[in-house]
């Protein structure tokens, strides 16, 4: 088990150690920067580009696609979604996470 942190109050403080939060004074003058501060606009979404058509043709049987994927793979996700692979169909480009879509930006 995790040793339990003692409550800031309980930390001895000594001479010639620092501060362990800022002060008044310092707080406020954070505060007062970030009131005056210009907000960061939003960034602009990735272009959309005309991607080529897929081929139209018939998509491969599903008996054929499953032994390439790893057993191991399988196995997980059986063992942790219960995932079954039932059928084969396309999905669109502009439906995968491509990057610069805004999910995997830093918030």
């Amino acid at each position: 088990m995790a040793e339990a942190v003692p409550p800031v109050d309980a930390v001895p403080l000594e001479d010639d150690m620092p501060p362990l939060w800022p002060d008044a004074a310092a707080e406020e003058a954070y505060l007062a920067e970030q009131r005056t501060a210009q907000p960061v606009p939003p960034a602009r979404p990735a272009a959309v580009t005309e991607e080529a058509p897929e081929p139209p043709g018939p998509l491969p049987p599903l008996e054929t696609l499953l032994p390439r994927i790893p057993p191991a793979v399988r196995e997980a996700l059986d063992e942790h979604f219960r995932a079954k692979f039932v059928k084969v169909q396309r999905v669109p480009r502009a439906a995968l996470n491509a990057a610069g879509s805004g999910s995997d930006r830093p918030m």
